[in-house]
């Protein structure tokens, strides 16, 4: 059977700061973007969980559809808990989606009657009973996100959007995907920091986790938040500075209200974060090494949709999406009919969220990882945190790239005079990330 190689294109001279920032290096298409804004109106970024629960009449948890505009899934989650007065901890949700979006998902609440529901009145927010159920959504409900987004203020013709697209498309067809990579909301639109945090605690310097969350500075916040974080970078004085963060930092305000009580308990302080939040750190360090082995993968040339001997390969689940707990490795003596399975979608080339039991590749791909190890002066074992057992993580694989059946459809921006618009639907496997998909169209 013949494996079509498809040889990466550098695009590194495009490369913005904020993918510099998050460990993406590279792009894997060489044509021209077509620019434009993403996230211009709300409106324009639709996403929709697809899961294959089916929910019943009897069980302890109630079952929600959620569909909220502009809305943080964690804020969401905390309101709905100080209207119903229930702990946090009796939600469950598959996943968190974008703030500035039209999202659409399924929660749950443990010993909830569905006539309490009718109490909730938010604006933006519609709430629909779907039944109950013994089990709790989580994550494993989840297999893929239905998207629609649309791209604004496109400076060029219809035609010449058209062309540009057509090539990158046909680059994305010979590649059979484009690269897994964790898009900037992994990390923290405004401020990415949450993997530098993560960093920190495994290296278990928890005042510096606890004071990169509190104090580092991004121009992108209000200069009332910069202030507040250049005087607490710079005193370290928790009482003083509680009156200078605004209400609204509700975390950061937790946190300096233990300090000012405990202030040498920084593990404290970020235990006074959601666990979901307190989890994201590690798994945002470990998403930021992964992108960046990815790049380190794409730079060298070495390609995604086919093996090489030491790549580590995963195989498809009953859903037909790769399961990254049965994996193998590719040998001199499989190869062939490792490839033949990866052409025909049953398996999946991995790259390693790194963890302390995670299983490394060999040969080029293993030479790669390695790397980047060596290059940020850690070792596997420091996952398993030292005298913060709860942030250790085990580690895993994850596929190296994104299977996204897609259409698109260029028009004229209705609301930009002069200007087109691209409209994109498309459906991803879940944990992947819609921004790493159409950063390849725009290259801005």
């Amino acid at each position: 059977m013949e494996i079509i190689v498809y040889e990466m294109h550098l695009m590194e001279k495009m490369i913005t700061p904020i993918d510099e920032t998050i460990g993406i290096e590279t792009y894997a298409t060489s044509g021209d973007g077509t620019a434009g804004i993403l996230k211009s109106q709300i409106d324009d970024f639709v996403v929709e969980e697809i899961s294959n629960r089916e929910e019943g009449e009897s069980g302890k948890y109630l079952i929600l559809e959620v569909e909220k505009r502009n809305w943080d899934t964690y804020k969401l989650i905390r309101d709905l808990s100080r209207i119903l007065k229930v702990s946090r901890n009796r939600f469950g949700w598959a996943g968190t989606k974008d703030k500035r979006a039209i999202t659409r998902q399924k929660i749950s609440i443990w010993d909830m009657e569905e006539e309490e529901i009718n109490r909730i009145r938010l604006t933006d927010v519609s709430l629909r009973v779907l039944g109950r159920s013994n089990k709790k959504i989580s994550l494993g409900d989840l297999y893929a996100n239905k998207f629609r987004i649309t791209v604004r203020k496109i400076p060029h013709t219809i035609d010449e959007t058209s062309n540009r697209i057509e090539k990158i498309e046909k680059e994305l067809v010979e590649v059979e995907g484009a690269p897994n990579f964790f898009g900037v909301q992994r990390f923290g639109e405004i401020r990415p920091i949450t993997h530098l945090v993560g960093r920190a605690i495994i290296e278990g310097d928890f005042e510096q986790a606890v004071m990169i969350y509190l104090a580092k500075v991004y121009a992108g916040e209000s200069e009332e938040n910069q202030e507040a974080r250049k005087c607490l970078a710079e005193t370290h004085d928790f009482n003083r500075c509680i009156k200078l963060y605004p209400k609204k930092l509700n975390h950061e305000l937790a946190m300096l209200h233990h300090l000012a009580k405990n202030p040498t308990d920084y593990l404290g302080a970020l235990a006074k974060l959601s666990e979901n939040l307190q989890r994201m750190f590690v798994h945002a360090y470990q998403s930021y090494l992964f992108n960046l082995t990815l790049s380190r993968r794409i730079k060298q040339q070495i390609p995604l949709n086919m093996a090489t001997p030491g790549d580590i390969v995963c195989f498809k689940n009953a859903v037909g999406l790769p399961d990254t707990r049965r994996i193998q490795k590719v040998t001199d003596q499989n190869i062939e009919g490792m490839n033949n399975l990866i052409k025909r979608g049953r398996a999946f080339i991995t790259a390693p969220l790194f963890g302390y039991e995670t299983h490394l590749a060999t040969g080029i791909p293993g030479e790669i990882e390695q790397q980047v190890i060596e290059e940020q002066s850690i070792k596997l074992k420091d996952f398993n945190v030292r005298d913060a057992t709860k942030y250790a993580s085990k580690g895993l694989r994850r596929e190296v790239l994104i299977h996204a059946n897609r259409t698109y459809n260029v028009t004229l921006d209705e609301l930009n005079s002069d200007y087109c618009k691209l409209i994109v639907d498309f459906t991803l496997q879940k944990g992947s990330y819609a921004t790493t998909l159409l950063r390849e169209y725009m290259k801005n």
